[in-house]
C-alpha cells in the first residue's frame, strides 16, 4: 500500500508539465550528472516536504525500508532506483548561488507561464501581484546571513514574498537577512514577476502596503501599462489635505457581509467579553461609519501626480457608559488606476490579505520559510523548492487530459485528474485488480494508512493493484 497518494499524482504531474526538463534545462549548479540531475533533487527536495518531511534528514524515510511505509514502495511507486542521501540533499542546496536561485525560480515560472496559457480568457483577463515579507526565527549561531530584527527582537531571515493573488502561486522568494526592512530589494523582483506575467495576462495589477510604496518606481510601472495600488503612511501633510476636503466629496462605504444566511436566521449568543468590558469601564474603540474619497497627489519622486485614495473611520471611544471622544482616522492608498470607484479601490487592495494566509501556509504548511542549511543562499534555494511543494497541491488540476476527453471539475474549481493509483503491494488480489474502496474488509485491513484511499476518493481516482516490480518489468 503506498501512504501518501497524492505523491504518484503530484509526479505524474510534474512529468506532463516537463518540470524536470526545465529545471535541467535553466539550472547548472552540478559539475556531472551522475548519478542525480538536478531536477532530481529537487524534486526528492519538494516530495520530501510533500510526505510530511520537515528537515533534511527526513529524507531518509524515502532512502530506509526499515519503516513498514517507506521505502521501497517509493522507489517502485516514481520508478527510480535510489533516492539522494541527506548530506547529499545539503551539499546540492550550498552549490547555489543568487544566479542559480534565480534560475530555478525562472524554470518554475516558464512552466506555471505554460498552464496560465492553457486556461481561459476569463482566467487570462487580470493578474494580481502580490508583495509582502515576513521573518523566519532561528536560534542557530553559525547560520550565515542571520542578523538580528529589531522589530522580532529575534535572529533570523527576512524573505520576501511575491505571489499571484488569483492560485496563490509564488513567483519569486528572496531570503534576505533579518535585519532588511520590508521594502529592501523589492522594486527589481516586482519587476522580474511583471515580466512573467505580463506576456499571458490581459491586464496587471499590483497590490501591496505602505512598506511598498516605492514612489521612485510609479513612473517607470505607469509606463510599461500596469496598475497598482499601495498603502500609503498618514504623514501630516496627506491628514490635512483630507480634512480640507468638503464633506460632499465622501461616500459612504458599503462593505459587503461577511457571509449571508442560507436558512433562518438564529439568535445570538450573549457577548460575554462585551458584558465584562462595560462592566469594568474598559476603553473602548467602536467604528460607526466609514467614508472614502480622493484627490490629486504627487509624491516627490514622481513626475506625475496619481490618485490618492483616502479612507475615512469614524469612531467612538467609550469607557463603561460614558463618552470620552469621538475622532476620524484615516488610511491613504496610492494608485494609477482612474476607472474604479474609491469604493472599489478599498475593497480591492483590503483582499490582499488573503496573502498573510499563504504565508501562514508557506510557514506552517510546507516548511518553506525554514532554514534547514548554514547559508542565507542554500537556505534561499530550500524556500523555493519547499514552496514548489505547497504549490503542487494548488496544481494537480493542471494535468492534461486526453484528447476528447471531459475534464471534470470539483466544486471548489480544482480540476480533477484522470488516471489512475497505484498501491503496493497487495498479494492477496491479482495485479490490474480493481478495488472498492466502500469494501468494509479493505478498509479494515489498510486502516493505518487511509491517506492514499482519502487522496483517491477525493479526486475521484480509481486503485488498481501492481506488483512491487511491475513498473520495471513494463
Amino acid at each position: 500500500m503506498l501512504p501518501y497518494g497524492g505523491l504518484g499524482v503530484f509526479h505524474l504531474m510534474a512529468t506532463r508539465l516537463k518540470l524536470p526538463e526545465a529545471i535541467n534545462q535553466h539550472v547548472e549548479v552540478l559539475k556531472r550528472q551522475l548519478p542525480y540531475f538536478e531536477s532530481d533533487h529537487v524534486l526528492w527536495l519538494c516530495y520530501n516536504y510533500l510526505t510530511g518531511g520537515k528537515t533534511l534528514e527526513d529524507l531518509k524515510r524515502l532512502r530506509e525500508n526499515a519503516e513498514r511505509w517507506f521505502g521501497e514502495v517509493y522507489l517502485d511507486a516514481l520508478d527510480v532506483e535510489r533516492v539522494p542521501a541527506p548530506s547529499t540533499a545539503g551539499d546540492f542546496l550550498r552549490r547555489f548561488d543568487e544566479a542559480a536561485i534565480l534560475a530555478l525560480q525562472e524554470a518554475l515560472n516558464q512552466v506555471r507561464a505554460g498552464l496560465w496559457h492553457r486556461q481561459g480568457a476569463a482566467f487570462r483577463s487580470l493578474a494580481v501581484i502580490d508583495v509582502d515579507d515576513t521573518f523566519t526565527e532561528t536560534e542557530a549561531q553559525f547560520k550565515e546571513g542571520i542578523a538580528y530584527s529589531g522589530h522580532k527582537r529575534a535572529w533570523g531571515y527576512a524573505p520576501l514574498l511575491v505571489s499571484l493573488a488569483q492560485t496563490g502561486e509564488p513567483l519569486f522568494v528572496v531570503n534576505r537577512p533579518g535585519s532588511a526592512v520590508s521594502h529592501l530589494g523589492a522594486a527589481p523582483w516586482i519587476d522580474r514577476a511583471l515580466d512573467v506575467v505580463e506576456p499571458v495576462f490581459d491586464r496587471v495589477y499590483l497590490r501591496g502596503d505602505t512598506d511598498f510604496s516605492l514612489t521612485a518606481n510609479f513612473d517607470k510601472w505607469h509606463a510599461r501599462g500596469a496598475k497598482f495600488i499601495f498603502g500609503y503612511d498618514a504623514i501630516g501633510p496627506l491628514v490635512a489635505q483630507a480634512e480640507a476636503l468638503p464633506e460632499a466629496a465622501w461616500t459612504t462605504l458599503e462593505r459587503p457581509p461577511a457571509y449571508c444566511v442560507k436558512t433562518k436566521p438564529r439568535r445570538k449568543a450573549n457577548n460575554v467579553k462585551q458584558e465584562i468590558v462595560y462592566e469594568r469601564a474598559y476603553k473602548k474603540i467602536t467604528l460607526v461609519q466609514e467614508d472614502v474619497a480622493w484627490f490629486a497627489y504627487r509624491p516627490g519622486k514622481c513626475t506625475r501626480a496619481y490618485r490618492m485614495v483616502v479612507l475615512r473611520k469614524r469612531e467612538r471611544i467609550t469607557r463603561g457608559a460614558r463618552l470620552i471622544e469621538e475622532r476620524h482616522r484615516y488610511l491613504f492608498y496610492i494608485t494609477n488606476d482612474e476607472q474604479q470607484k474609491s469604493a472599489q479601490l478599498v475593497l480591492f487592495i483590503d483582499g490582499r490579505c488573503n496573502q498573510e494566509n499563504l504565508i501562514e501556509q508557506l510557514k506552517n504548511g510546507v516548511p518553506a520559510f525554514h532554514a534547514p542549511s548554514n547559508t542565507l543562499e542554500a537556505n534561499w534555494a530550500s524556500m523555493v523548492i519547499a514552496a514548489l511543494a505547497r504549490e503542487s497541491e494548488s496544481l494537480v488540476w493542471a494535468l492534461d487530459h486526453g484528447a476528447g476527453s471531459a475534464a471534470r471539475h470539483r466544486p471548489d474549481g480544482v480540476q480533477a485528474v484522470s488516471s489512475s493509483l497505484y498501491v503496493y503491494p497487495l498479494s492477496d488480489r491479482a495485479p490490474g485488480s480493481s478495488v472498492d474502496l466502500s469494501d468494509r474488509r479493505f478498509h479494515a485491513r489498510y486502516a493505518e494508512v487511509p491517506s492514499a484511499l482519502c487522496t483517491a476518493e477525493a479526486l475521484g481516482l480509481s486503485v488498481v493493484c501492481r506488483g512491487r516490480r511491475a513498473a520495471r518489468q513494463e
